[in-house]
């Protein structure tokens, strides 16, 4: 199997390195490409047996895998260039939320899928989400077997991309604001260290994430278990309680909010908006 990459930004570069570092790939069957050629250029620097072109066209014409990985609005004038080089065997693959399968379909007539990763598929970890449009048998197990190799493959429907991307995709980024809030209140409200207190934090968002893997507790009994009544522990949660408010609804209704812009927008171009 080879696999193309027409992209290679921060998330375009992060499967290329997941799936060699996995050994799902090796170097020598994937295609790159980029807008900015030096991009992709510095990337075969990295790893010389990269496969790199100057044009979209000519991954088109070698891969098995199209990974389309552009902003949303450049996907579809792409896909327009990229239709009459396509074979009913290969597979468009898209990377982002907005595009769905059905307007990818409507452009192209090879098979589609579209896979929405996360930046913790760098470390060979966390999830990436599927959702298949006309895709066969092999080639839907294919995908999901190369994305075994650095994920933890979930497939969803249209009706939840926005909220499991914002879970999957968007949480790392979330939740490393809110510890580094911590880290900094922790610093100005006692005499630790910032460095010590990014270790300390550090360790155990680690160790809390080994925790959860292990089984051994969901979230709410190992909340249980640490927050003894009338404790500190406590006294901190009762603060989460009554300050954090409905911050994550907002939020929700804010990715949400500019989800909806984005569909609009990709409509457009495809000639509908759904």
């Amino acid at each position: 199997m080879n696999a193309g990459f027409i992209g290679t930004g921060n998330m375009g570069k992060i499967l290329i390195e997941a799936f060699i570092e996995s050994h799902a790939l090796k170097p020598s069957d994937i295609h790159i490409t980029n807008r900015t050629f030096e991009k992709a250029a510095n990337l075969r620097k990295e790893h010389p047996k990269l496969n790199l072109y100057l044009t979209p066209e000519e991954i088109a014409r070698q891969a098995e895998l199209i990974f389309i990985c552009v902003k949303p609005l450049d996907i579809h004038p792409l896909l327009l260039k990229l239709s009459p080089y396509l074979r009913h065997d290969q597979c468009i693959i898209s990377i982002t939320s907005p595009i769905s399968v059905e307007q990818l379909q409507s452009v192209v007539s090879c098979q589609v899928a579209r896979v929405i990763p996360s930046i913790t598929n760098r470390a060979l970890s966390g999830v990436s989400l599927l959702t298949f449009g006309r895709c066969s048998g092999d080639m839907r197990k294919k995908i999901e077997e190369l994305f075994q190799t650095i994920s933890h493959p979930f497939t969803i429907e249209d009706q939840i991309t926005r909220v499991s991307s914002d879970i999957v995709s968007c949480g790392p980024a979330f939740f490393s604001y809110l510890l580094q809030r911590f880290i900094d209140a922790a610093v100005r409200e006692t005499d630790i260290t910032k460095n010590q207190a990014v270790q300390l934090t550090s360790e155990m968002v680690v160790g809390l994430g080994k925790l959860l893997e292990s089984e051994r507790y969901t979230l709410p009994t190992l909340q249980e278990k640490v927050c003894v009544k009338g404790g500190v522990t406590g006294e901190g949660i009762s603060v989460m309680e009554s300050e954090l408010g409905d911050v994550f609804e907002h939020l929700f209704q804010r990715t949400h909010k500019k989800f909806d812009q984005d569909l609009r927008e990709v409509g457009e171009q495809f000639g509908r908006y759904e």
